[in-house]
C-alpha cells in the first residue's frame, strides 16, 4: 500500500514535536479524526524551524514530515508555494485514498504561516490598515509584486 519512502517518514518522522514560543500555529482537524498541528519559528523572513504534532494515519504522518523538510530553511514565500502535488511527489506517491493527507499537511503549514503574518501586521508600526483581514494568499501575491509594506515590521 505504502512505498518505501513513506514508511521512513512514518517511521523515522523528521522535525516532529512543539517550538517553545513559535512565530506562528496553526491545527487543523479532518473529519476522519487527523489531526495537523504546525509550528514556525522565522528569522529574517526565513523559517529557521519548523516542526509539527500530528494525530493520524501513517500517510498523515508522513506528509507532515515531508512539508516539514520541504519547507525548512525557505523564505516564507517559498514555503507558501509548497503543493499538496509536491508533498505527494517528494513521498514518491500516495495511495489515491491518502492524497488528502498531504493537503492537510501543506494547509496546516500555510495557516501557521499566516497566523505569523498576522501577527506581524498587528504589532508592527506604521502597518497598512487595508492588510487586515487579508488572506495569505492575496499576502503572497502583493509580496511577489514587490510591495514594500509587507517588510516594514
Amino acid at each position: 500500500m505504502y512505498n518505501f519512502k513513506v514508511i521512513e517518514h512514518f517511521q523515522n518522522p523528521r522535525n516532529w514535536g512543539a517550538i517553545e514560543d513559535p512565530d506562528g500555529v496553526a491545527v487543523i482537524g479532518e473529519e476522519c479524526g487527523d489531526v495537523f498541528k504546525f509550528y514556525i519559528k522565522v528569522k529574517n523572513n526565513h523559517l529557521v524551524k519548523v516542526r509539527y504534532q500530528v494525530k493520524g494515519c501513517p500517510a498523515a504522518i508522513a506528509c507532515c514530515s515531508m512539508v516539514s523538510v520541504l519547507a525548512a530553511g525557505k523564505s516564507i514565500w517559498e514555503a507558501m508555494e509548497i503543493t499538496n502535488e509536491d508533498v505527494a511527489k517528494a513521498l514518491g506517491g500516495l495511495p489515491p485514498e491518502k492524497l488528502h493527507c498531504s493537503n492537510f499537511a501543506a494547509d496546516a503549514l500555510y495557516e501557521a504561516i499566516q497566523a505569523y503574518l498576522y501577527k506581524q501586521v498587528e504589532k508592527g508600526p506604521g502597518a497598512p490598515k487595508n492588510m487586515m483581514g487579508e488572506g495569505w494568499r492575496s499576502l503572497y501575491i502583493r509580496a511577489q509584486k514587490g510591495d514594500p509594506s509587507l517588510f516594514k515590521f
